[in-house]
């Protein structure tokens, strides 16, 4: 289905689209376009304008400090984190980021494209708020930092508001991380994912059983302990055609042990 005609905008800084944004209640920040276009397409969105932020070099780079905080910029793609040096200081960014849909979508989908648009489905809703990200947004107003685990707040929701962008993805060091998922077919999408970030203690986030990432605190990295954080987090799973509330309940524990697992043993190189 072709796309309805819409206003369409490329600023030539973050300033300039902000104020495009501001000005108008309708438009949309176009990204890799990965998700909008198609649920245009589809007629499920309907903006009244495209402010597109290809170009920005603001919103682009993958930078190393040198305590190991690594700085993304939300325009940087799926691609260009697998082969960033810089980004293999948390390996676990390029290994997820490989896993998504095929090669032509990691080449145009953003990182930041992929988490404002906070699809129960995605990838790394869940990988952010396991591994401590921090969200910079950027308004009228000035700029804040949101904590990734604040930054999810209902489906296709996030903490960026009306007139706002994300320009920065801040995440601490670390390298002992797991991410395990069970998806629809090798390129499809999630039907339950979960993160795991080992650091002095265990963070274990499920995806696809929520509106928003579920983050536990396990006492242990024991698998035993692992499940009942999981469990005892109430989940109430969806159903749809590919998995009932009951199997994505089940596909939680089991993932988030795996997830776990795989930090464990990353935590012991």
């Amino acid at each position: 289905m072709l796309l309805r005609e819409v206003e369409y905008a490329k600023p030539s800084s973050v300033a300039e689209a902000l104020t495009i944004l501001a000005a108008n209640d309708g438009a949309r920040a176009l990204a890799g376009g990965q998700t909008l276009i198609n649920v245009m397409k589809a007629r499920a969105a309907s903006p009244d304008g495209l402010v597109d932020l290809n170009g920005l070099a603001e919103l682009k780079g993958i930078d190393l400090g040198a305590d190991g905080t690594l700085s993304i910029g939300p325009m940087a793609t799926y691609t260009e984190i697998c082969n960033s040096a810089e980004a293999r200081a948390r390996p676990i960014l390029g290994e997820v980021c490989a896993q998504i849909a095929d090669v032509q979508v990691r080449n145009r989908g953003t990182i930041g494209g992929n988490i404002c648009a906070n699809d129960p489905t995605n990838h790394l809703p869940p990988l952010l708020a396991a591994i401590g990200a921090q969200m910079t947004i950027a308004g009228a107003g000035g700029e804040r930092v949101v904590p990734a685990e604040e930054f999810f707040i209902g489906v296709y929701l996030t903490a960026v508001g009306p007139g706002e962008l994300l320009t920065r993805i801040t995440i601490p060091a670390g390298k002992a991380d797991g991410f395990a998922a069970v998806t629809l077919g090798a390129d499809g999408t999630c039907i339950a994912n979960a993160a795991a970030s080992l650091n002095g203690s265990l963070r274990v986030a499920v995806g696809c059983v929520g509106a928003v990432p579920l983050v536990v605190h396990p006492a242990s990295a024991d698998d035993d302990a692992v499940r009942e954080a999981v469990r005892g987090a109430g989940i109430d799973a969806p159903s749809d055609v590919h998995a009932s509330s009951e199997y994505r309940s089940h596909l939680a524990e089991v993932l988030s042990v795996r997830a776990a697992r795989q930090a464990t043993q990353r935590a012991g190189t």
